[in-house]
C-alpha cells in the first residue's frame, strides 16, 4: 500500500496488514481496521494496477454514498484506466450497456423512476411463496444425504432461479442461466474468457426474450420483464435496449449478492453457536439476525466504481478531479465510531443502519428481494437441518477473489440425514 498518498498528513502511514493478498482476502478486517484508524481516505494501486482512494469511515462512506460529485460514470477517470492491466471496471467493460450502475442523473433518475415502477418491494413480497417452495426443494435434493456444499447445492441455484422466476424466464432455459451464472460468478468481473462468452449469451437471450414478450404481451403476464415493458412514466416507456440491459443487471447484481449473504451468513452462524442456536429457538429473531448479518460480514465488500467530476475534500483528505474512489462498505459496517463493539455479532443491537445495500440514489433496488431470500434460505435450512456443522475448520475455507463482492467459494457441511415427517414452510422460513 502507498505510505503517503497526495492529499494525506504528511507523516507515513504506520506499516499494517498488506491489501489483496490471499490472507487479505480471506479476511480483510484487520486491514480495514488499520485504515481506518490511521487512513480512513486512503490512495492505494490495485491488483489492476489502477490508482484509487478507498473510504473505510462509516460517516466518510455514506457522504460519498450519496455525494453527486462522484460520478458512476467511468468516462469521468479515463486517464486512471491507462495505469491499469485491464482498463475500466468490469461493469462497464460488459457490453450491457447503460444501466443504473453506471449512470448519473438525470438519464439514473430516469431509469430508476420506471424500473421502480416494476420491481416494488410489493411485488418481492408476494415472490414469497415460490422462494419458499424453491428453498424446500433444493434442501429436498440433499437433506438426506447428510452432506452437502451450502454454495453449489443451496446459496447458488436458489437466487438464479428466483431471479429467472421472476424475470418470467420459461423453466426450460434457467439451466442455461445457471451455467452462465456459474461461469461469471467463478471467473469474477473481468473482460475475458468465460465471462465474455457468459455476459454475451445472457445478453443476447435477454434482448430476444424482451423483443418475443414486447409482441405477445398480454394483461395476463405479470412477470418482472413484462412489467418493465409496460412501465411508464409521463408517455414514456424504457427502450428494448433499456430492458435488457436492466433485466441483465436486476440478474447478475442480484443474484450473486444474494449467493453472498446467504453464504456469508450461514457460514457466520455456523461459527456462532449461540446466535444460531436463539435463532432456532425464536424465528422472529429471523429479521434482525439478517440485518446483523448484512453488517457482520456483508455480501458486497466494496461499493461499486464511483469518480470524482471536481476536486472535492472526504474525511479532511483532498481528492482531486477525475480520481476512481472506493467506498468500502464492509470497513464502514465495523466502524466502532458508528457500531459499539462492531467486530461482536449482536442480533439485537440496537439502530443497525448498516450499509451493505449502499445509501442514497444508488441504493440497490433489489434490497427487498435479497433480505425476502436470505431470510428465507436461512430460516428455513436451519430449522430442517438443526444440527448442522462445517465439515472442515473455517480458516480453511476459500474465498473468491474480487474487489467488489465478498463470497465464499465452498461450504462444505454434514448433518444428520433429514427424516421423513418434516413440515415445509413456516414461519422459520420468513
Amino acid at each position: 500500500m502507498t505510505d503517503d498518498p497526495a492529499g494525506c498528513p504528511a507523516h507515513p502511514v504506520p506499516a499494517g496488514p498488506e491489501l489483496f493478498t490471499r490472507e487479505f482476502i480471506a479476511d480483510p478486517y484487520p486491514a480495514y481496521a488499520h485504515l481506518r484508524k490511521h487512513a480512513p481516505v486512503h490512495r492505494t494501486t490495485l491488483p489492476s494496477g489502477v490508482e484509487a482512494w478507498l473510504v473505510t469511515r462509516y460517516a466518510d462512506a455514506r457522504q460519498a454514498l450519496a455525494d453527486q460529485r462522484l460520478s458512476k460514470d467511468p468516462r469521468r477517470s479515463e486517464a486512471a484506466w491507462k495505469q491499469g492491466k485491464v482498463g475500466v471496471p468490469g461493469e462497464q467493460r460488459s457490453g450491457v450497456g447503460a444501466h443504473l450502475l453506471n449512470l448519473d442523473p438525470p438519464d439514473h433518475t430516469r431509469l430508476r423512476r420506471l424500473v421502480s415502477k416494476a420491481f416494488t418491494p410489493r411485488r418481492a413480497e408476494e415472490f414469497r411463496p415460490r422462494v419458499q417452495a424453491l428453498t424446500d426443494r433444493l434442501l429436498d435434493d440433499f437433506a438426506r444425504t447428510g452432506e452437502a456444499d451450502l454454495i453449489h447445492d443451496f446459496a447458488f441455484p436458489l437466487p438464479i432461479y428466483a431471479i429467472c422466476d421472476l424475470l418470467g424466464v420459461p423453466e426450460e432455459d434457467q439451466a442455461d442461466f445457471r451455467t452462465w451464472a456459474g461461469m461469471m460468478i467463478r471467473h469474477g468481473s473481468g473482460p475475458r474468457g468465460g465471462v465474455a462468452r457468459a455476459v454475451r449469451h445472457m445478453r443476447t437471450y435477454l434482448a430476444e426474450l424482451i423483443h418475443r414478450k414486447r409482441a405477445t404481451l398480454t394483461d395476463a403476464d405479470d412477470d418482472l420483464i413484462s412489467g418493465l415493458i409496460r412501465a411508464s412514466d409521463h408517455g414514456e416507456h424504457l427502450t428494448e435496449d433499456e430492458a435488457a440491459a436492466m433485466a441483465f443487471i436486476l440478474l447478475f447484481a442480484g443474484f450473486e449478492t444474494t449467493v453472498n449473504l446467504i453464504g456469508n451468513g450461514l457460514l457466520t452462524l455456523l461459527t456462532h453457536d449461540r446466535e444460531r442456536l436463539a435463532l432456532r429457538a425464536d424465528p422472529e429473531l429471523l429479521a434482525p439476525t439478517v440485518e446483523e448479518l448484512l453488517r457482520y460480514d456483508g455480501p458486497v465488500e466494496v461499493a461499486t466504481w464511483r469518480f470524482s467530476t471536481t476536486e472535492l475534500e472526504i474525511g479532511g483528505t483532498r481528492i482531486p478531479a477525475g480520481e476512481p474512489v472506493l467506498v468500502v462498505l464492509a470497513a464502514a459496517d465495523r466502524d466502532p465510531r458508528r457500531f459499539p463493539a462492531p467486530d461482536l455479532l449482536d442480533p439485537a443491537r440496537a439502530d443497525n443502519q448498516h450499509l451493505a445495500f449502499g445509501h442514497g440514489i444508488h441504493y440497490c433496488i433489489g434490497a427487498p428481494l435479497a433480505r425476502l431470500e436470505g431470510q428465507i434460505a436461512i430460516g428455513t435450512l436451519l430449522r430442517r437441518l438443526p444440527d448442522v456443522r462445517l465439515a472442515l475448520p473455517a480458516d480453511e475455507l476459500r474465498w473468491r477473489g474480487g474487489l467488489i463482492m465478498r463470497g465464499l467459494q465452498r461450504l462444505p457441511v454434514t448433518f444428520a440425514p433429514e427424516t421423513d415427517g418434516r413440515e415445509a414452510g413456516g414461519p422459520e422460513g420468513g
